[in-house]
């Protein structure tokens, strides 16, 4: 598996932001108002890959103590965290345009008040979940084998030996 591009993330995060500013300049009117806290699920969802990659990690780099990962668990995990990095990018785009969109008006209309704290709450939360996806992913690579790195920096790999 390939580790996931922040260019993939950033482009994810561009698309539903305009998607989103564009909707809610359209329609902001008739939707309802956002609750502060409907972003915090996606926040604790990102804290808890975190922890995961810090425990994967010490099972990864088979530390004492620790059973080693199986192969199938890793992969999943990585799909998880790469699957968690894009949704927590496209959930951030839409907060963010709905932020774009209620933060010039916070001051004229009570109702955009109140969605621009929820939109803050919301895109904190998102983010969180993608930092936390991202160390998962990362948590998941296999350690340099020393081995490898032997054969790699040895003769007759066009190194001269010393």
């Amino acid at each position: 598996m390939t580790p996931i591009r922040p260019r993939d993330l950033l482009v994810a995060f561009l698309g539903a932001g305009i998607v989103a500013h564009l909707v809610v300049s359209l329609t902001y009117g008739t939707l309802p108002s956002f609750p502060v806290p409907a972003g915090v699920t996606l926040g604790v969802l990102g804290l808890a890959e975190a922890v995961a990659g810090w425990i994967l990690k010490g099972r990864v780099e088979r530390r004492r103590g620790s059973r080693p990962v199986e192969p199938l668990v890793a992969a999943r995990a990585v799909l998880v965290a790469q699957a968690s990095a894009v949704g927590g990018a496209l959930v951030a785009g839409l907060w963010t345009g709905l932020l774009a969109y209620v933060l010039p008006r916070a001051s004229v209309v009570t109702a955009a008040a109140s969605d621009t704290v929820a939109a803050i709450v919301g895109l904190v939360c998102a983010l969180v979940l993608v930092g936390g996806a991202l160390w998962l992913e990362h948590c998941c690579r296999t350690p340099d084998d020393p081995d490898e790195r032997r054969r790699d920096d040895g003769p007759g790999n066009g190194t001269a030996a010393r």
